[in-house]
């Protein structure tokens, strides 16, 4: 074993693990890096590094950037006795077990699901020690999905409304938004060139909690469903803090009443919580909280500053703005430049509202000539300049900044790849782009100088190879280090820097229009291009690739790559790497892709598995692809079909010795009987025939006709054995669906097998007829992981008993 590990850890030299994990029988070995392995009660994986020893390969799987990390129970396992923590962590795990929450420990491998376990059950860890809490309350509050209340907004949340109105987003104070949502207060600020940045248990759960000087905790507490909670939050946003924290809640109002109540607040339609708080009882709220008395500044909204003396600073502030304000309204009415400038804005908008998009997709003033229905701004304006200027005015430069130098770009690409063609005289171009000309670069000289030296770079792979990592960076396509390349949608070439655009223009000069593929890659260090059109990229989970044309600038050559018929179609893995958000079914490919991987079946390193390889394993697993979807199947399999690994269907339906006895076809007819058959096989059946070798399947699947010449024996309605079939009258004969089998291990104690599959397994029910009767086991949606022992009473009566600490007393049963 030593042997071995040394083995594994020289081909993976250079790699961090501190726990290693070997399987003999497959030449296998795990090196797992948990971080914080002894600070942590339930240390989280971030790297595992799988290494095949007769291969001699390292295949490495990165949590690094998941939110929802595989986490580790009963480390004491890996440790020595003598170890000095030893007792600490066994004592840990021996309350766990002993409330029972270690049951179907496969079920909660992953940190959200674990404290979502410990949450509806009442308890939380607090270092190495399980604490219990209110089991009733934290049942109820599970279920509650605070991320739902937060909203979309295009406009500043009240809370930074409020902020903005006193000043104090001038850009000379950080802004940390605590419970940001998604996002859209940052989003505004930072185009204001306010310093903000933010944090939320959903949206951003990486991010960091920074003190700055003002905190935002805008319409947080109020949507907290325990009490305890809240205060906790107000108290952890305080200390942030180093100047002011602002404070948003809902007031209550009258559509409170139209929700149910739920603890001190209500619970929505959405499953949201909200308490609404009075003006007055949020006040005293944060007073009592934070020992500082807060500033109304609005409704719901509250200043709370860190120092008194800049709270009476404020206040003084406001108090002179007010006296100021009631001296001028007592003079003749006022209206101040910015309200006259609104109210322009709003009177001649249709026609002002063209006139900005048009400067925007110019970069520059338009002429006279090129901007439709001018009488109306010309009759209020005068001249064409003088509208402008107010929509300069009006808007800000800051866009128009922008707008110029992204004109500029598409100038000065266009520039370069006319270089190609023949020199035209400035007089050949069309009037817009001699305007441009000059408006960007003054004369044709200039701009042509200027385009030659964007064409020449190119050359350079350093500069492609710069910025393709650059898109990368920036969302833009996906980056493959190993071969050197970035492959993007072509929708989003246009995003891309002047350089990679000329790259992928000069495809024009060789194939024609690079927009007729789906994607484009770009190699960097070759000066070769590669195009894919795939059938149905858009509406397709898994678009098949139809044409790949490689072209090679160095040498002026293409190859062309049809698929079809003589070479089959291969299928585009991880799509969602290649698009944006913006993409249609953007969420909906994560999802797929998400559930995909859950399998642990492919490795989509490279191109991913051949698409005869997938579609067999997914066809073996009983699965399909439906539109963005991965669904059971849909079809009726032949009997002697593959069921798992080691069996057939047929083995599931003619096991029972009634059915042998009387010759029933017992055949299932719904395909989801056949799915759950597939799954109890591939999850259970599976594993414990890698694990003991040979089993006895005793009684499989049920058919209403064979249930019922053994009606003393079971019950179609509790036992799982019907599957997913009818009965007469149009009902599912067992509503807990799923899929069941009773089975024994010759020469095996079956205590210790049912031991082996509560430790090893997902399943839903187990039941123990005796160390030397066959076990029943089902798999199905609820997965609870019940274990039932059943009793022979003297009256010859099987009674059940749910062991509720089951591995505890199945342990005590295999002695």
């Amino acid at each position: 074993m030593r042997a071995t590990l040394a083995h594994a850890d020289k081909l993976a030299a250079g790699l961090g693990w501190n726990v290693a994990k070997l399987s003999l029988e497959r030449k296998r070995v795990s090196l797992l890096e948990y971080v914080r392995f002894f600070d942590d009660a339930f240390p989280e994986l971030i790297r595992s590094y799988r290494v095949d020893l007769s291969t001699e390969v390292v295949r490495l799987l990165d949590y690094s950037n998941n939110s929802n990390r595989p986490i580790l129970h009963r480390k004491e396992l890996l440790l020595n006795s003598d170890h000095p923590r030893y007792a600490e962590y066994a004592q840990l795990t021996a309350a766990l077990e002993h409330n029972g929450l270690l049951q179907n420990s496969h079920a909660v491998g992953y940190r959200r699901q674990w404290q979502e376990r410990l949450t509806s059950g009442g308890y939380r860890v607090v270092g190495h020690t399980l604490k219990v809490v209110d089991a009733e309350a934290a049942r109820e509050f599970a279920d509650i999905q605070r991320h739902r209340t937060a909203l979309r907004r295009y406009a500043f949340s009240r809370p930074m409304q409020a902020l903005a109105r006193h000043g104090y987003l001038d850009g000379r104070r950080a802004v940390f938004d605590y419970g940001c949502g998604r996002g859209d207060d940052l989003r505004l600020l930072e185009m204001n060139g306010v310093p903000a940045s933010g944090w939320d248990p959903h949206f951003r759960p990486e991010a960091e909690k920074n003190a700055a000087s003002i905190v935002n905790l805008g319409f947080v507490i109020n949507v907290i469903e325990q009490p305890a909670e809240r205060v906790r939050v107000l108290e952890d946003a305080f200390a942030h803090t180093q100047e002011l924290l602002v404070v948003g809640v809902m007031l209550q109002g009258a559509s409170a009443a139209e929700h149910s109540v739920f603890g001190d607040g209500v619970l929505t339609s959405r499953g949201t919580f909200q308490k609404y708080f009075t003006q007055e009882e949020c006040k005293t709220f944060i007073e009592n909280v934070l020992d500082v008395e807060p500033v109304p500044v609005a409704p719901g909204v509250f200043f709370v500053f860190r120092k008194e003396q800049d709270a009476q600073a404020f206040l003084e502030r406001r108090v002179v703005n007010r006296v100021h304000l009631q001296h001028l309204r007592q003079q003749i009415p006022v209206i101040s430049s910015e309200e006259r400038e609104e109210a322009v804005y709003r009177e001649h908008q249709c026609a002002l509202v063209p006139l900005w998009e048009l400067y925007l997709s110019f970069g520059r003033a338009p002429h006279q000539d090129e901007v439709d229905s001018l009488d109306d701004l010309l009759e209020h304006f005068g001249t064409l300049r003088r509208a402008l200027s107010f929509l300069e005015h009006y808007h800000g430069g800051a866009l128009l900044a922008e707008a110029a130098q992204a004109r500029a770009r598409d100038l000065r690409v266009y520039l370069a790849l006319q270089l190609f063609q023949s020199r035209q005289r400035f007089s050949k171009y069309s009037l817009r782009i001699q305007r441009d000309i000059k408006a960007f670069f003054g004369s044709l000289r200039v701009a042509r100088a200027s385009a030659e030296a964007l064409l020449y770079s190119i050359g350079n792979p350093e500069n492609i190879q710069t910025d393709c990592h650059a898109a990368a960076e920036a969302g833009i396509g996906c980056l493959d280090d190993k071969q050197r390349s970035l492959t993007v949608h072509t929708g989003d070439v246009e995003r891309l820097s002047e350089q990679l655009r000329v790259y992928v223009g000069c495809a024009t000069q060789l194939y024609g229009d690079p927009q007729a593929a789906d994607l484009v890659k770009i190699h960097a260090e070759t000066g070769k291009l590669s195009l894919m059109t795939y059938d149905d990229f858009e509406g397709s989970a898994l678009p098949l690739m139809v044409e790949r044309v490689k072209l090679n600038f160095r040498n002026q050559s293409i190859d062309l790559f049809e698929y079809g018929d003589e070479y089959p179609s291969p299928y585009l893995y991880n799509k969602s790497h290649y698009i944006n958000e913006d993409f249609p079914n953007y969420e909906e490919q994560q999802e797929f892709e998400r559930k995909l991987s859950e399998l642990e079946l492919f490795d989509f390193s490279g191109y991913g598995p051949r698409r005869e390889n997938f579609d067999e394993e997914l066809c073996n697993l009983r699965l399909e692809v439906q539109g963005f979807e991965l669904v059971g199947a849909t079809n009726i399999p032949e009997l002697d079909e593959p069921c798992g690994k080691y069996h057939r269907f047929r083995d599931f339906i003619e096991c029972g010795e009634t059915q042998a006895k009387y010759g029933i076809a017992n055949i299932p007819k719904e395909p989801e009987t056949y799915n759950a058959l597939s799954q109890l096989a591939h999850e259970v059946i599976d594993p414990i025939m890698d694990y003991f070798g040979g089993i006895k399947l005793t009684y499989g699947f049920c058919s209403a006709e064979l249930a019922r010449k053994v009606p003393g024996r079971n019950d179609p309605s509790r036992d799982q054995h019907a599957g997913y079939e009818y009965n007469s009258r149009g009902n599912r004969i067992c509503k807990r669906l799923g899929a069941a089998v009773d089975f024994y291990i010759e020469y095996e104690n079956m205590a210790e097998v049912a031991l082996w599959i509560t430790e090893n397994c997902l399943f839903d029910r187990l039941y123990f007829y005796g160390q030397n009767s066959p076990l029943h086991v089902s798999f199905g949606p609820e997965s609870i992981g019940q274990v039932v022992q059943v009793k022979i009473a003297k009256n010859g009566r099987r009674v059940p008993k749910v062991l509720w600490c089951a591995q505890e007393e199945l342990r005590r049963l295999v002695c």
